[in-house]
């Protein structure tokens, strides 16, 4: 008789509902690091159009270049204000569904603990009812001789 877990089922779900959970998890996380590299490479641009304007102070320049380039830096930095916004956003989503992971961890560790507990009970009980076999089996060819 091999063993079974009575809750083994429920078990099974609490473990699909955690990896669902993680991958979200992992997801958000993902999202936040792609858009922490979009705002390291605006900054990066931002500071690029800064150094090259500094460059060209003393060249002369066509004034639609040079009032081109301050409307550029200046979608830049709000595009930079958006990323800041929405990176806020997703850290408050990531904490959000970090505690939601967390729950379908402890749910499902409880419930792995007890089969865990379980598994070794019958275990156990197994263990001692081989041994009980084994005695009376040597009781029993003892007594024939």
């Amino acid at each position: 008789m091999a063993f079974q877990f009575s809750l083994g089922t429920v078990l099974r779900v609490r473990s699909i509902l955690e990896e669902r959970e993680e991958r979200m998890l992992q997801k958000i996380l993902f999202e936040i690091s792609q858009t922490l590299g979009t705002l390291a490479d605006t900054e990066a641009e931002i500071a690029g159009s800064d150094s090259a304007r500094c460059a060209d102070v003393y060249k002369p320049l066509v004034g639609r270049n040079v009032h081109a380039s301050y409307g550029e830096v200046k979608e830049l930095k709000q595009f930079r204000e958006s990323l800041l916004s929405q990176i806020e956003k997703l850290e408050q989503l990531r904490d959000r569904q970090r505690a939601v992971y967390d729950g379908a961890r402890r749910n499902r560790e409880m419930l792995s603990d007890m089969c865990e507990e379980k598994r070794g009970a019958y275990e156990s009980d197994m263990a001692r009812q081989e041994q009980k076999t084994l005695d009376d089996n040597y009781i029993a060819r003892r007594g024939r001789f």
